[in-house]
């Protein structure tokens, strides 16, 4: 069972806003906990929030966007607990990469296209690792790339020099370059084929089992999340609507978002079945969203969906999920009320 002990980090009510003449709120009060080893998945359909999220729990928001409310808290190695909206640059710099890293979307973004892989290790060992001397840190980068498959001799490759897989490998490499306690991957496998994005999401788990470390890993792919993940966390409209052990989700999902995911991708095991998109469009979250942000593309909503935002609370023996089915008592049939259904 989770305990305190094994915490290593805590948000509680996140939110992320881009400013500008009409804010936009692409995060809302989200709250999670992640511990030792565990693994968080954060599933949802693009713009609701999920890279926004990952971006500000790891301290890398960039203008116009902006944390306004809630906190992030990270237990190191030590057992010391850092307030990271707290945190001066210097203190952040001293945390990144050595406690948390980070796998970003796009690896040719994330790496530097006229700098070899080595220099990019060399970087990271010479800024957190000081007193590794040359000879230390090229043969570390050759183990690190040996450790994700890689031949050890393309630490003198260039990125454009490395196909599409071996530069996310490349990516993950530096992420685990220090040993860190947490690792956030937004999107690791996005634009890779389906056979490098099971290599590499094999290789996560290996490293994963031996290293020890957490992942929050993100995607749009709730199929793939169900399958990696200790824990799950759905998201729409900038917060979580369902947060379960990703084993209950897959067997019994609550939240009708979730279940109109899970009917949208086949399974892999059951029978053939028809497979059913969630219909409408997910709200603007430049506007005040009245009722619950779904009540538009549910086909449960009733009156009260319209004009009440539903909160992520638990069911009886349930999990937290945000729906005010919860609160409807067996056999009752609220009224519904008409489903947008335009694409």
């Amino acid at each position: 069972m989770n305990d305190d002990a094994s915490l290593v980090l805590r948000a509680t009510d996140v939110s992320v806003a881009y400013e500008g003449r009409r804010p936009t709120r692409a995060v809302r009060e989200v709250s999670l906990e992640l511990h030792a080893g565990e693994v968080l998945g954060i599933a949802g359909e693009s713009g609701c929030g999920k890279s926004t999220l990952a971006y500000a729990l790891t301290r890398m928001l960039r203008p116009p966007a902006v944390q306004t409310g809630g906190t992030i808290e990270y237990v190191d190695r030590d057992g010391r607990t850092w307030d990271l909206t707290a945190l001066e640059p210097g203190e952040l710099r001293k945390l990144r990469w050595a406690e948390f890293s980070m796998v970003f979307q796009s690896a040719m973004n994330a790496l530097n296209p006229v700098t070899s892989v080595g220099a990019q290790f060399d970087d990271i060992f010479r800024t957190h690792r000081p007193e590794m001397d040359r000879a230390e840190r090229r043969e570390r980068a050759r183990r690190l790339l040996e450790m994700v498959g890689i031949d050890p001799k393309r630490v003198r490759s260039f990125p454009h020099e490395l196909s599409g897989g071996m530069r996310q490998r490349v990516v993950i490499a530096l992420a685990l370059a220090l040993e860190p306690r947490l690792v956030v991957m937004d999107e690791p496998t996005t634009a890779l084929d389906v056979l490098v994005q099971r290599e590499i999401l094999d290789e996560i788990s290996r490293l994963r089992a031996e290293l020890g470390f957490a992942v929050i890993f993100i995607t749009h792919d709730l199929g793939l999340l169900l399958e990696i993940s200790d824990s799950l966390a759905v998201m729409y409209a900038g917060q979580f609507v369902e947060y379960a052990p990703a084993r209950r989700i897959a067997e019994e999902a609550q939240h009708p978002y979730t279940q109109g995911l899970l009917r949208s991708f086949p399974s892999l095991r059951g029978g053939r079945r028809d497979l059913r998109g969630i219909p409408g469009n997910p709200p603007d979250l430049r506007q005040d969203l009245d009722g619950c942000p779904f009540a538009p593309r549910c086909e449960h909503a009733f009156d009260r969906c319209r004009t009440e935002a539903p909160q992520l609370l638990a069911a009886p023996g349930y999990w937290p999920f945000s729906c005010h089915l919860r609160d409807v008592p067996n056999g009752s049939e609220p009224r519904k009320v008409e489903v947008d259904e335009r694409a």
